[in-house]
């Protein structure tokens, strides 16, 4: 299945905006291919980046109350997750994503945003780093 495919298996009420972020990801991110597969045990869009070897860097998916907006660099640095989570006050942020019922829960011009400050970490090096610091800190 294509990620356009994806989106119009969607409540017509979603496809707009998941259709808009998928764009913004597609657009602002240059390190990504999207593909559609299982994650959760549930088919979602995954924005795997190449310089991560595959890692998936966002994830895009509708759920059966709501949609979801995954963001791993964001999980990594809290202060792009502090200042996100202040701009988009009615979605629920979990520690990688953000759950959203609307467009309104989501104004574009902020995801834009959060997608070009995420863009240029590289996550395999975000990664390597945490292993590093845990390795350094075991007892």
């Amino acid at each position: 299945m294509r990620s356009a495919d994806y989106i119009r298996a969607q409540p017509a009420e979603w496809q707009e905006i998941m259709s808009a972020i998928h764009a913004i990801i597609i657009a602002s991110d240059k390190t990504i291919t999207d593909v559609v597969e299982p994650m959760m045990g549930k088919e979602m869009i995954l924005y795997k980046g190449q310089q991560g070897k595959g890692m998936m860097k966002y994830g895009l998916s509708g759920m059966k109350n709501y949609m979801s907006l995954h963001v791993l660099p964001m999980y990594g640095s809290p202060k792009i997750y502090n200042a996100y989570k202040k701009l988009l006050g009615k979605a629920r942020f979990q520690k990688g994503c953000i759950n959203f019922t609307s467009a309104s829960d989501m104004p574009l011009s902020i995801v834009q945003q959060l997608i070009f400050d995420c863009a240029p970490i590289d996550l395999l090096q975000m990664k390597n780093d945490w292993l590093q610091a845990k390795k350094k800190n075991a007892p």
